[in-house]
């Protein structure tokens, strides 16, 4: 009779004494124990990052990218990649639920998870489509929740592929909030990516029509959605890995003041210097993609003797999901934006 945890390390193979997120290897037999939640899942919305990575390296093709993540779950026990160690969440229905799992909920409830796949007891029986633009696949299979892992019941009033798009990055928009004040200057970097609409949203409210929001995308093509959004108040179009011209076009901007709050969400490694780099001493750099490096982004930062606050994001923060989708209930616009992209009936 194995021990139960409620961090779920009763189901840690390899190496033993880690919490199941830093393990290699989980136990995915979906026997339901007392502290956990047994979930039938419908759909992995796989982490930005993550879901780049495996495409670029399967150059799109949906039958290698199908075999690439079975052969991560069959392997690991969880969907976490093995190149970035990133996961994403889960939407499904309760299966089971352990006598000792504490819950309001009740079984056949819909349910996002707020906890990464990276952590979270996987088994995929069959991949039934895979939405290269939504960074979503769609199985057959089930998951197990740990007591301490967080969720949230899929509401009534708002579809269930826009709320599980949202609330993969229900982290961002809540740290700005807590981070950005009336009469900052905002750096958002991959604002018109799902994060970064929230982000540049949220980081309107706060700094208001007396702060100033700067918004980087990487195409032209994204600047329609951003620009109706209405919360950017100046773009640059521009790669960020290219540090010194974000730098530039940022002091070009403010006329040589560097920003108080930036925001990095980007998928792709190597922004961490066009991230710090316009950001004024003792102000904030908040690293909320995945592909970002602590090593680049520290080492970085004392090479050019920046005194920023560097913060990892994390994707917990008290009401995040409340937060979330009351910005997309509160925006029409946000919310047409996200159902064109993320909904049923998204590209």
């Amino acid at each position: 009779m194995r021990q139960l945890c409620p961090f779920g390390t009763h189901r840690v193979l390899e190496p033993l004494g880690v919490l199941p997120q830093a393990a290699k290897r989980l136990d995915n037999e979906m026997t339901c124990f007392d502290n956990e939640m047994l979930i039938d899942v419908t759909t992995l919305n796989v982490d930005s990052a993550s879901f780049t990575q495996i495409k670029q390296v399967c150059n799109a093709d949906i039958e290698r990218m199908k075999t690439m993540i079975l052969d991560i779950v069959q392997t690991r026990g969880k969907l976490q990649n093995p190149v970035t160690g990133s996961g994403g969440m889960l939407l499904g229905t309760i299966a089971k639920i352990g006598k000792d799992f504490r819950t309001t909920l009740k079984v056949g409830d819909e349910i996002a998870t707020l906890v990464s796949l990276s952590l979270t007891p996987l088994l995929i029986k069959q991949i039934t489509k895979i939405h290269l633009t939504k960074d979503q696949v769609d199985i057959v299979g089930q998951a197990i929740l740990f007591q301490t892992g967080i969720y949230a019941k899929i509401p009534a009033d708002l579809d269930r592929h826009l709320v599980l798009s949202a609330l993969d990055v229900a982290g961002a928009p809540a740290q700005v909030k807590r981070l950005v004040k009336p009469g900052d200057t905002v750096l958002i970097i991959g604002a018109a990516g799902k994060s970064g609409m929230l982000c540049a949203y949220q980081a309107k409210m706060n700094a208001t029509q007396t702060g100033r929001v700067i918004g980087v995308v990487n195409d032209p093509l994204q600047l329609p959605d951003l620009i109706s959004l209405g919360v950017v108040d100046d773009i640059i179009i521009g790669d960020a890995t290219n540090s010194l011209f974000i730098y530039n076009e940022v002091m070009r901007l403010t006329n040589h003041r560097k920003v108080d709050v930036t925001v990095n969400v980007v998928n792709v490694p190597n922004t961490e210097m066009a991230s710090i780099l316009p950001t004024r001493d003792h102000g904030i750099v908040y690293f909320f993609g995945m592909a970002t490096s602590f090593q680049k982004a520290a080492l970085g930062a004392e090479g050019v003797a920046s005194e920023a606050t560097l913060m990892i994001g994390n994707g917990y923060t008290t009401g995040h999901a409340e937060l979330t989708l009351n910005l997309l209930r509160e925006s029409k616009t946000l919310h047409e934006i996200f159902m064109r992209r993320y909904g049923p009936k998204g590209v």
